[in-house]
């Protein structure tokens, strides 16, 4: 079964950091753009960032750049997104997606694979 896992979501305070992983299982991210988006209550989804398996390829929204990076990990079939200095904004349910054989950004609706989502919450 393919899948996308998340993990990494926690509660911080203002000005702290995180590290999300997104993981495939049962499929190799080769030949995919993998995306976060992120979304809060009330509030409308955001494309946070994108990256090309093979990494040519990299996208961040205004929200986050400078203050986030996304890696990839081939060996481990994983996607990482490195966030620093977070504010109350940043906090959403964070959801990775893959999409298959795109450049970036993709749209939510052109991507192929979900995963679950990954809680942030920034309480000061």
């Amino acid at each position: 079964q393919m899948q996308l896992v998340e993990s990494g979501g926690a509660t911080v305070h203002p000005g702290g950091s995180l590290r999300l992983s997104c993981a495939a299982s049962g499929f190799s991210l080769d030949h995919y753009a993998v995306s976060w988006f992120r979304q809060a209550p009330g509030k409308a989804r955001e494309a946070v960032s994108c990256i090309t398996f093979d990494g040519d390829s990299t996208y961040y929204s205004d929200s986050v750049k400078g203050r986030f990076t996304i890696s990839v990990d081939k060996d481990e079939e994983t996607v990482y997104l490195a966030m620093n200095t977070l504010n109350s904004e940043d906090t959403a349910l964070y959801r990775c997606s893959a999409a298959w054989d795109k450049k970036c950004p993709t749209g939510w609706i052109n991507n192929d694979i979900f995963g679950r989502g990954t809680q942030v919450t920034i309480f000061s």
